[in-house]
């Protein structure tokens, strides 16, 4: 699979880096946009393999336009590594991207794919344009708090210290927690794109407040979503799949728990890997036929 890098600026004025894959645009024709969110490193080491037809089962014409964006602040994106002084900055960019991706297309059926913070990051861009999107991919998404990190003691100490020292890390992401895929564990400790500086108080404090704004989104979601978590996940807790299922209004929503498997399941074992892929392409592709935009055959 062939990338093509793209760059636009924010409403903040910040660069944002986008990835385009190109290799299948002169044998089919556009049929989707599919929009990806992450959160802390470089999109390609995550999402590359949705988008390789020869890799996986994914149809070329459902995520030739895949669209992956890195947040400012995070991978190749401009801003200060893992700082934004509002969680509603991404959700603001994405809208930004979704626009001028459909000026160029218009009338295609657009999905969003939001993976950990891309996941919250998802939820809140849905809500916000409730009717706008055909349907949303959740990957491990962030929807409540963990538990063992988010005491109210931790939780009140995290907010006097983004009062006096907002740039204190709070300490690395442990990568061991990621995946049992210890290749993939491997890559992701080697990938220079990772913010090694740790989680700052200040983007604490952040995920905190979008973790209230998504709990406060979730009976406005009505639109088709597909939720895929892992049961052993330590960074976002799988209660929050059982919430967002619950609370969720809409009435074409599929939740799948893969037993064992850690946080980033499409970099886990083999045969989870496999079968989010399969997940996905399947559960899109049958929602682009609904919308009447059909790959061909």
């Amino acid at each position: 699979m062939l990338w093509k890098p793209s760059l636009s600026s924010s409403q903040g004025g910040s660069r944002l880096i986008t990835c385009h894959p190109v290799t299948f645009q002169k044998e089919f024709p556009l049929r989707d946009c599919v929009f990806t969110e992450n959160h802390s490193h470089d999109l390609r080491w995550k999402y590359q393999r949705l988008s390789d037809k020869e890799e996986t089962d994914l149809t070329a014409c459902l995520w030739k336009k895949q669209s992956p964006g890195c947040s400012v602040g995070h991978g190749q994106s401009e801003g200060e590594r893992m700082v934004v002084s509002d969680f509603h900055i991404f959700v603001r960019d994405v809208l930004q991207h979704v626009d001028a991706v459909q000026k160029d297309h218009p009338g295609l059926p657009i999905f969003l794919l939001g993976h950990s913070m891309g996941g919250a990051i998802s939820i809140l861009t849905a809500a916000e344009r409730p009717g706008h999107f055909s349907g949303m991919v959740l990957i491990s998404p962030l929807v409540v708090a963990n538990p063992d990190s988010a005491t109210l003691f931790k939780v009140f100490a995290a907010k006097v210290l983004n009062l006096v020292l907002p740039n204190m890390s709070l300490g690395r992401i442990d990568s061991s927690v990621l995946s049992r895929n210890k290749t993939e564990v491997d890559i992701y400790n080697a990938d220079p794109l990772v913010c090694r500086a740790g989680l700052k108080v200040c983007f604490g404090v952040q995920l905190l407040n979008a973790v209230s704004r998504v709990e406060r989104a979730l009976p406005k979601l009505t639109l088709p979503f597909l939720l895929l978590q892992g049961s052993a996940d330590r960074l976002c807790d799988s209660r929050g799949a059982y919430l967002l299922m619950e609370s969720a209004k809409s009435q074409d929503k599929t939740l799948k728990i893969y037993e064992g498997a850690y946080h980033i399941l499409h970099k886990e074992l083999p045969e989870v890997t496999s079968s989010v892929f399969r997940e996905i392409n399947t559960w899109v592709s049958q929602r682009t036929v609904v919308a009447g935009m059909g790959c061909p055959p």
